[in-house]
């Protein structure tokens, strides 16, 4: 595969690489805004219960930001290739910060989930176009270098989120977690607003001229089918039963809903997301490797730490530097991944990461009573160098595979599919593990209502080791989405 060192957009829109430097500055902060609000509120939880009440509803705190984070994503990527990619950054920014200032002044824990899901709104925007920019300002070959330090966000975030949101409940207030992201995420818009011109070369200013309706039927019949299924996967067994007739209802509707969104998207002239995206090779070995990683990266980091320390008896920070393993791999994985790609091949680097991949779960899996915490943090390392070095060139390939009119909507599917992936893992790897336990136990106990971490060790440890063992065999996924990307791929020089 031969790839150009410097594209077209580079050359005309950015130019040197100094002045590429403030837009990936503020597409990084902004990512962080949105990353660290993932998991911030995690331990300010009791701080917000004590001030606003409402403990049993306090969970659709996590839940309402990530379902409306997921479920507008695949509809941002569509606009940001309909309106430009500034403009709906602009607009992420903008719902983020007015969000995080409503939550700020929240009176009652119903107004504060409300706004909750009005940040994800924001970020729903803010993740894609991001992601998109990067595809726009940098070459095919620095593509992997300017994502790996989003990527390295990301992993910086899930360490520092919980702490600040910690610090914040004792030693200020929680209203601080979202008051920080006010400043913040105003210089990120400004910076954007004055740095980031689009509009600088013909692919972009072609795209923006082009007359595209846009598709609402198809963008609302999307987030509703989504958003029931990304709701049942994430509730399911925990609020209702998988066989009541709410758990068996939700997923029927959210099928009837996806059989109408894709008669519609068929009859369309410019679908909200085209159904060539699931016919290409290229963009199909990206998103069902992006699946993947979501379903192995939340089997590993919601479970390693409970094991280290319920059964290994860590402690709490050394349990948490385990799993930060796979966040230092990750970033390395990716800065490299571009020499891969660009020697080599796409399908040769997702081929290298899936055995990584699956070597770092296995050895997670090979975990007993008796082993010492650092054999977790060296699988959760390889694993993280597996995930590096599918995801980003994964977003990489799907990014080069189209034009600019449709990079959005390519980037959008990727991260979309990401999400659904996080969604399943919840469910299957949450089966596994109370499968086990109340087999154990003597059954009688419906999936939610076991605590894993006041469980003893003789249950716990085979229940939790279970689980490493479905990840190890999800992430056999990774090859079969390493060998469906083509052997040679010809970029969309734009």
């Amino acid at each position: 595969m031969t790839v150009s060192t410097a594209s077209p957009i580079t050359r005309a829109s950015v130019g040197l690489r100094s002045e590429r430097g403030p837009i990936l500055g503020a597409v990084m902060l902004s990512t962080a805004l949105v990353a660290i609000d993932t998991t911030i509120l995690a331990t300010a939880v009791p701080a917000i219960v004590t001030d606003l009440g409402g403990f049993t509803q306090f969970p659709w705190l996590f839940s309402t930001y990530l379902l409306a984070q997921a479920v507008t994503t695949p509809v941002y990527g569509k606009l940001a290739d309909v309106f430009g990619r500034k403009p709906l950054m602009l607009l992420g920014i903008g719902l983020f910060v007015l969000g995080s200032l409503l939550c700020a002044v929240a009176w009652s824990m119903p107004a504060l989930i409300v706004f909750r899901g009005l940040q994800g709104l924001g970020a729903g925007a803010i993740q894609p176009s991001g992601m998109t920019i990067m595809g726009d300002i940098y070459s095919v070959a620095e593509r992997a270098v300017a994502q790996s330090y989003v990527a390295g966000v990301w992993a910086v975030s899930a360490v520092v989120g919980p702490t600040l949101g910690g610090l914040f409940a004792e030693h200020a207030s929680w209203r601080w977690i979202f008051w920080i992201n006010l400043p913040l995420g105003l210089l990120a818009a400004v910076v954007l607003w004055r740095r980031f011109d689009e509009a600088a070369t013909p692919s972009a200013r072609a795209g923006r001229a082009e007359r595209r309706p846009v598709d609402v039927p198809g963008a609302l019949l999307l987030a509703a089918a989504a958003g029931l299924l990304l709701l049942g996967l994430l509730e399911g067994g925990i609020r209702w039963a998988w066989w009541s007739p709410v758990g068996v209802g939700i997923f029927v509707v959210a099928a009837a809903l996806a059989m109408a969104f894709v008669l519609v998207e068929r009859r369309v002239a410019d679908p909200v997301l085209p159904l060539w995206v699931f016919r290409s090779r290229v963009l199909g070995s990206s998103m069902a490797g992006a699946l993947v990683v979501g379903m192995v990266m939340l089997g590993v980091t919601s479970y390693v730490p409970v094991y280290a320390q319920q059964v290994l008896g860590a402690g709490a920070v050394t349990a948490g530097l385990a799993v930060a393993a796979l966040a230092i791999g990750w970033p390395i994985a990716a800065s490299t991944a571009g020499r891969f790609y660009t020697r080599g091949s796409f399908r040769a680097c997702l081929l290298a990461g899936s055995a990584l991949g699956l070597l770092g779960a296995g050895v997670v899996a090979t975990a007993g009573p008796d082993s010492p915490v650092w054999l977790l943090a060296v699988g959760c390392l390889v694993l993280g160098l597996g995930l590096g070095y599918v995801a980003s060139p994964g977003i990489v390939a799907a990014q080069s595979a189209v034009t600019w009119r449709d990079r959005g909507v390519a980037t959008g599917s990727n991260m979309f599919a990401r999400s659904v992936g996080s969604a399943v893992g919840v469910a299957i790897f949450g089966a596994v593990a109370n499968g086990v336990v109340a087999s154990r136990l003597g059954g009688g106990r419906a999936a939610g209502d076991v605590d894993l971490e006041a469980l003893p060790v003789d249950v716990l440890d085979p229940a939790l080791h279970t689980v490493f063992l479905a990840v190890t065999a999800a992430a056999v996924g990774l090859v079969a989405a390493g060998l469906l990307m083509p052997r040679r791929i010809t970029p969309v020089d734009d």
